[in-house]
């Protein structure tokens, strides 16, 4: 694509709601200006005695991940899900790159309105929602829902009768998913046709089919399972009458790793093409979270404490399994690799290039010994004052992560950069 594309993009970036006004530093595309550039934030810091941890987001690989979307789905919309990671930044870049939300609470809805995205590119992606809730999103127009329960049907009957609906169905497959829904949500085969018959008695209109194979799916072939099992429930609401259907959302469960996103793509492709080529008018809509907020995020931390056994090192940085690391927890197929930023020991050679290395155990700021975030990494010896740096940061990072200790997760700073492709 040409420079003037990319310019436009860039724009648009600069522009967007959550990013205008602030700071976004420019950046050539290769790890040495990141590293630059967290080198000059954190001898900022220092500066004033802060060694509080930090994030970069670059919002040139945003851009990028769009792009790849873009090329590789071209018929599916995607609605970025806001559980994975609600910055503002990244939800006004992803508003104005053409994404669309999937949100799951009040607050989340709130948080997409407050940039100034209209209520007809949210979805309440939720299919058991607090009643509240449910008043909240009919005042302020969130017209598009998923449900998987009588029970469902009839809150959103007393409190939203207006709203579309997209019957939630249970993915036969979950992909081999890190973090699988089918226990928690989806309806199942034998459930489907009296939920639809449930819908169409108290005259609620359902207007297509939703799945969800699971956050952080392990094979692509899921995809394909879900969508010809979703095809069957359109054919069923045609045998019972009902309005033609014509939305089918594919869920989430994407990945960033280009290898497992060509094979996805391409199966999403092809059970599209062999199981709705016969329907004119379906719009297709997605919810893919990791895959958009993973890669951009590089998180900073500050080691605090140090001891040394024999040739074991073993280290305390201010961010943890209970903050933003609580991926080691909760996301168990996630791994966690850091490198080192000796800014306080290593001033000439930070990155500790061609330096000998120890067997380190990193530990997190709390007292808990789960709180341990790497065991037998090799890093080279590293003193109190130097800092760790973890890449592809920004999926149920954060979000997830909590005060316990007294350790905020939620005032974790973010600063913004952009890398451009062409650099």
């Amino acid at each position: 694509m040409g420079s003037s594309y990319h310019r436009k993009l860039q724009h648009l970036i600069l522009n967007a709601p959550g990013v205008k006004g602030m700071k976004v530093t420019p950046l050539s595309r290769d790890d040495l200006r990141l590293t630059d550039l967290m080198q000059s934030i954190i001898f900022k810091a220092q500066e004033e005695d802060i060694k509080e941890p930090f994030y970069v987001l670059d919002l040139g690989v945003l851009v990028s991940s769009m792009d790849n979307w873009t090329r590789a789905l071209p018929m599916v919309q995607p609605f970025y899900a806001v559980k994975c990671n609600p910055e503002p930044a990244l939800l006004g870049s992803l508003a104005v790159l053409g994404s669309n939300f999937d949100c799951a609470s009040r607050a989340e809805i709130e948080s997409v309105l407050s940039l100034g995205v209209s209520p007809n590119r949210i979805i309440f992606a939720h299919p058991c929602k607090v009643e509240s809730h449910i008043k909240y999103a009919a005042r302020v127009g969130v017209n598009l829902t998923t449900f998987d329960s009588r029970d469902e049907l009839e809150k959103i009957r007393r409190w939203h009768p207006k709203c579309a609906l997209l019957i939630r169905i249970k993915a036969p497959d979950d992909g081999g998913a890190r973090t699988p829904l089918g226990t928690k949500y989806g309806a199942l085969p034998e459930e489907v046709e009296p939920l639809l018959e449930a819908a169409k008695a108290a005259s609620l209109d359902v207007i297509g089919v939703s799945f969800h194979i699971g956050s952080g799916a392990g094979h692509a072939r899921a995809y394909g399972a879900a969508i010809a099992e979703a095809k069957t429930v359109f054919d069923a609401a045609t045998r019972l009458g009902m309005p033609e259907m014509r939305v089918l959302n594919i869920g989430g469960g994407f990945t960033p790793a280009s290898q497992m996103f060509d094979h996805t793509t391409t199966t999403i492709r092809e059970a599209i093409e062999a199981h709705f080529s016969n329907k004119s008018g379906i719009k297709v809509i997605a919810e893919p979270g990791r895959y958009f907020a993973e890669p951009g995020f590089t998180l900073a931390t500050n080691i605090f404490g140090r001891r040394v056994r024999v040739e074991l090192r073993e280290y305390w940085c201010n961010d943890g399994v209970y903050g933003s690391l609580n991926c080691i927890l909760n996301d168990p197929g996630f791994t966690v690799t850091c490198s080192p930023l000796a800014c306080k020991s290593n001033h000439a050679n930070p990155t500790c290039k061609g330096a000998g290395t120890y067997k380190s155990t990193v530990f997190g700021p709390t007292c808990c010994a789960l709180d341990t975030i790497l065991r037998a990494h090799m890093l080279p010896e590293l003193q109190v004052g130097d800092w760790l740096v973890f890449p592809n940061m920004g999926a149920y990072t954060a979000a997830l992560g909590t005060s316990f200790n007294g350790f905020n997760t939620g005032v974790i700073k973010t600063y913004l950069a952009y890398s451009n492709p062409e650099s």
